[in-house]
């Protein structure tokens, strides 16, 4: 396991096929509890190609020196990542609620 933030990757290989190629990452936290957006792809061994972009969305914690992955959120496809966009997007034009309120 990674000893940095900038070492974790999706990327995994199985013989001399990649089955999960990393295209990008956008490290959101660093820390303790690290979270990691990834852009990656999938080998198709039936269609002998990799599919559309997928996103994930990783937690990882720091123990002992080394990180750990404890959660994940995969996003599936573009659309599903533009509704989550829209949605966010769409809370953070409100107003912020006055302190106090939920």
């Amino acid at each position: 396991m990674a000893d940095k933030p900038e070492d974790l990757t999706v990327n995994q290989t199985e013989g001399n096929i990649e089955t999960v190629k990393e295209l990008d990452k956008v490290i959101l936290s660093k820390g303790a509890w690290t979270t990691i957006l990834f852009r990656y792809q999938e080998w198709d061994p039936r269609k002998e190609t990799y599919s559309p972009e997928k996103y994930t969305i990783r937690r990882y914690q720091k123990r002992h020196g080394e990180y750990m992955q404890r959660s994940k959120f995969n996003i599936s496809s573009r659309e599903q990542a533009k509704n989550i966009i829209a949605a966010l997007q769409k809370w953070l034009d409100e107003d912020p609620p006055a302190s106090g309120e939920a």
